[in-house]
């Protein structure tokens, strides 16, 4: 089902951030960046307002979109989607449909979607206020339609995750553990083998989790990766507009942000507000989901 097919809902701008529009610096030069992923250089980017969700899309918002339109997600067509290895049970695991070179902790398990998020036996149960996850881009759009919203440009997701401070690496500041307190929900322990979760979750975090930012913004980095509008380019800080950017007309890939429960420093260090990735538009794993924005009128 494209979004074509799909009748928007009234849009509600109850419970939405509106952010004023303006200029802020966007990227980073720091070293501890990647510059192979485009990460910088800095630059000022100048945006007009717009309303942004405080939280990502949960399980119980995505359920009555479903109820109401009968969307069937890519995940639910191809039949599987990726699951992190610890969470697939050994009798599913036998049956498991693709492997990622060089990513072996990525298991393609068969029954894997939005509503059974680790396979035919699994559910959602107990985590409606959890991020949705298994969707892909175009999963996204289609549930944004519904709700007369739009994907974050990336430029919007950068300027709303920085929550008004400048050319900081997180959404609160320099510090990752700021008094020894978590702040995100990331891996602790040795990645891929053993989370120890000293943050309190293994997997999600219920989408209200830990403090905001200072716009309002909860779990901006960690928990789940982000769909962007934007297709990713790595001279994208380079070449693009720098005001109200949208990202290059054509690519292969879609930009991701935020990172999620499985970013450790010894592998992916993309908690960070100025990191990006990106996938490919059909894509769904465990661990990406995606929140709305609104152009303010």
């Amino acid at each position: 089902m494209s979004w074509s097919k799909i009748h928007p809902t009234k849009l509600s701008t109850e419970g939405m951030v509106l952010l004023g529009g303006g200029s802020f610096l966007m990227g980073t030069n720091d070293s501890e960046g990647f510059p192979a992923d485009g990460e910088g250089p800095v630059r000022e980017v100048t945006l007009d307002s717009f309303y942004i969700d405080p939280y990502a899309v949960s399980n119980e918002e995505f359920i009555r979109f479903v109820q109401e339109t009968g969307y069937v997600t890519e995940a639910e067509k191809y039949g599987w989607s990726f699951v992190f290895h610890s969470f697939v049970s050994p009798s599913v695991g036998l049956a498991e449909r693709m492997n990622v070179p060089g990513t072996p902790w990525w298991k393609g398990i068969p029954g894997a979607y939005w509503y059974q998020p680790e396979g035919i036996g699994s559910t959602i149960e107990g985590r409606g206020d959890h991020p949705v996850i298994h969707v892909s881009w175009n999963d996204a759009v289609n549930y944004c339609h519904w709700a007369g919203k739009r994907l974050p440009s990336e430029a919007e997701w950068e300027y709303a995750a920085r929550g008004g401070l400048v050319q900081k690496g997180y959404p609160w500041g320099d510090s990752l553990r700021p008094s020894g307190q978590h702040r995100c929900n990331i891996w602790q322990g040795k990645f891929p083998e053993k989370n120890h979760a000293s943050d309190g979750y293994v997997g999600t975090a219920p989408v209200h989790s830990f403090e905001s930012n200072g716009y309002g913004l909860y779990n901006v980095v960690g928990n789940v990766w982000e769909w962007c509008s934007d297709w990713f380019s790595s001279e994208a800080g380079i070449l693009g507009n720098r005001v109200n950017p949208e990202g290059p007309e054509h690519g292969s890939h879609k930009v991701m942000r935020g990172g999620s429960y499985l970013c450790h420093s010894s592998y992916c260090n993309r908690y960070r507000v100025a990191a990006r990735s990106s996938n490919t538009p059909d894509s769904s794993t465990g661990n990406i989901g995606f929140r709305c924005v609104a152009d303010y009128k």
